[in-house]
């Protein structure tokens, strides 16, 4: 039987940290599926397109014989899309206990929903600091990102 799990995200863009738990996540499942996901208590700066397309460069930069598929999953529940596809899990990177807060109901619901478990995934400590939102807002005020973003990206806001 083969393991699918589902790391899903907004990837407003893409960071490293992600980029860290998602390689991590394809060492410990058959298959797994990034799904760019709207989040509608979230401003974007990129179109879902846009970040379904930096996500799957800075995948293919990193690790092109990964078994990793992206996808956008615009609306709908994030269970439907597992059910979907046959993944029993769903993988989260977290930073700190506020993630870990944050997170905890939309797993008991995922799990009571669809029996979708979750696991975390700590990143590594030199990205534990960095979200998407801070990449964002040092790159609206002029700032270098590239040290916390995948080249792809970099490339990308320049």
């Amino acid at each position: 039987m083969t393991s699918i799990a589902v790391v899903p995200g907004s990837f407003d863009p893409i960071t490293k940290g992600h980029l860290d738990v998602i390689l991590r996540a394809a060492t410990l499942f058959d298959e797994v599926h990034v799904v760019v996901v709207h989040n509608p208590d979230k401003q974007t700066l990129l179109s879902a397109k846009q970040r379904e397309q930096l996500v799957r460069e800075s995948i293919a930069e990193q690790a092109p014989q990964a078994r990793v598929k992206v996808a956008v999953w615009e609306s709908g529940l994030l269970v439907d899309y597992c059910k979907q596809v046959g993944a029993k899990v769903l993988v989260k990177g977290i930073r700190s206990q506020v993630d870990v807060a944050y997170e905890t109901p939309m797993v008991l619901m995922n799990r009571s929903l669809a029996a979708v478990e979750t696991i975390f995934l700590l990143p590594n400590p030199a990205y534990s600091l960095v979200s998407s939102s801070l990449v964002r807002q040092v790159h609206a005020l002029g700032g270098d990102v590239s040290e916390y973003v995948p080249a792809a990206v970099a490339r990308f806001l320049a």
